[in-house]
């Protein structure tokens, strides 16, 4: 495993999430922002954002084993969502969980969530982009 997921003193501990991720392997790996698609490209749970942001994980999942890693080997991820507020919080997570359940592992690395107007598809309500470290 390339990447070390820390929590260094003076920075806050929140929940399952670590603040910084130490990389050691030698590619780098960028995946395009991932929304609510399945295989054949139609949106999964339009109006939902917990299965929205389920398939968002796991279409980030099948573009990491693609190239032979796993969200062990996620460095960052960034998350945009439509019309973001702390309320959303909740239904974010329990996509997330979900997402995780059937990954088999939680996915913790460092992150950002960025709340914005508007995502490419109207019926979008997440994209989910990550950078991954693999040796």
């Amino acid at each position: 495993m390339a990447i070390t997921l820390v929590n260094p003193e003076g920075l806050p501990e929140v929940g399952p999430y670590r603040q910084v991720a130490i990389a050691i392997g030698s590619k780098l790996v960028f995946i395009a922002g991932q929304v609510a698609w399945d295989a054949d490209g139609a949106t999964v749970g339009e109006g939902d954002l917990a299965a929205q942001v389920e398939r968002c994980y796991l279409n980030i999942g099948t573009a990491l084993a693609g190239v032979g890693a796993t969200f062990d080997d996620v460095a960052k991820l960034t998350v945009y969502v439509v019309d973001w507020t702390p309320d959303k919080m909740p239904l974010f997570l329990e996509g997330v969980a979900r997402a995780a359940a059937r990954l088999g592992g939680t996915p913790v690395p460092p992150g950002t969530l960025i709340g914005v107007a508007a995502l490419d598809v109207p019926d979008h309500l997440v994209e989910v982009e990550a950078t991954a470290v693999i040796d």
